[in-house]
């Protein structure tokens, strides 16, 4: 829920003319297609916390350039079987994440509330960009397998340009892509902290979408469970955002409005 504080805060900023999103777990559900290529590769469901510490481990290992992601992948499976007490050999290693990330990339998928969504803002005349944390060649290929290649106006991937999210860089990479200055640019992502705070340091409005439904009081940014929620946010909290006149309906409405 947006506070009135925080409504104030943004209506004092000026007008929204473009909203950045992230991808990974904010447009395309790749914490379930992880999970359906780890069931694939171990035949249970049992061991996903244990892959998603590990995750959390190597892929900040790659985000800050320690590794790269294909030896992040693979030093990454071998640290997932050795916590089962499984030694393998890097060969072994890179066979088993083959076959792991085979299974994850035919499980690509938006979620439900991603196209609608996109396709809302897009009419209403807002410019739309991307920011992920990734490499270029394998988040490229994400995009275009989901159907988002001509999505985006702006497509700004760390990999590409050497900072990562949080870092205000990134976020002053999509802004300067687009034309735009921060305080004209609404940033939403489902990390608190990487992308909703990362972007309001940034200057920009960021905003949690919070998917889970986490109570977090002390967020200090917008939040909302789903996509399906960013348009009357936009529209009942930031109403600079130039709506379309037949797309300005009620605000109780407009989440409504785009699930058709």
């Amino acid at each position: 829920m947006t506070s009135a504080s925080e409504i104030s805060t943004i209506h004092e900023l000026g007008q929204i003319k473009a909203v950045c999103l992230d991808l990974d777990d904010t447009l395309l559900d790749n914490g379930g297609a992880a999970r359906h290529a780890l069931r694939e590769l171990v035949g249970t469901d049992r061991a996903w916390p244990v892959w998603q510490r590990t995750t959390d481990q190597h892929y900040a290992r790659f985000i800050t350039g320690e590794i790269d992601f294909d030896v992040m992948c693979v030093e990454r499976t071998r640290a997932f079987f050795a916590a089962f007490g499984e030694e393998l050999e890097t060969p072994e290693a890179a066979r088993r994440e083959t076959v792991r990330m085979a299974a994850m990339q035919r499980a690509w998928t938006l979620f439900d509330d991603a196209r609608p969504c996109l396709d809302w803002l897009r009419a209403s005349g807002l410019q739309l960009a991307a920011i992920t944390n990734a490499p270029s060649g394998y988040q490229r290929k994400k995009i275009a397998a989901v159907g988002l290649a001509d999505a985006f106006d702006a497509l700004v991937i760390s990999a590409e340009i050497g900072v990562a999210k949080p870092d205000p860089r990134i976020f002053h990479a999509a802004c300067d892509e687009l034309g735009l200055r921060p305080e004209e640019v609404v940033h939403v992502g489902d990390k608190l902290d990487t992308d909703a705070l990362g972007a309001s340091r940034a200057g920009l409005h960021g905003v949690w979408l919070n998917r889970g439904g986490t109570q977090d009081p002390s967020a200090g940014v917008p939040s909302i469970t789903s996509l399906y929620e960013l348009p009357e946010l936009l529209v009942t909290d930031l109403p600079a955002v130039p709506v379309r006149a037949d797309r300005a309906q009620a605000p109780h409405r407009v989440a409504e409005l785009i699930r058709h």
